[in-house]
């Protein structure tokens, strides 16, 4: 699994570090999505696919390999 944030298009609602604090962050300058690991373990693809579908925006684009 690949992840893709667009921050152009991210609001900074923080879902995805609630849902997956190991894969994501938030900018502390302007508050959009960080993302922490670029292919999560296995064990984190539940999450992350959580957080996808949590985002208001669709921000975060998720690519399953």
């Amino acid at each position: 699994m690949d992840i893709v944030i667009d921050r152009d298009k991210c609001m900074g609602a923080g879902q995805c570090v609630l849902i997956a604090p190991e894969v994501f962050d938030q900018d502390e300058a302007d508050g959009r999505a960080l993302l922490l690991v670029e292919r999560p373990g296995t064990e984190q693809h539940e999450a992350v696919r959580e957080a996808h579908e949590s985002c208001p925006l669709g921000a975060i684009t998720l690519r399953e390999s």
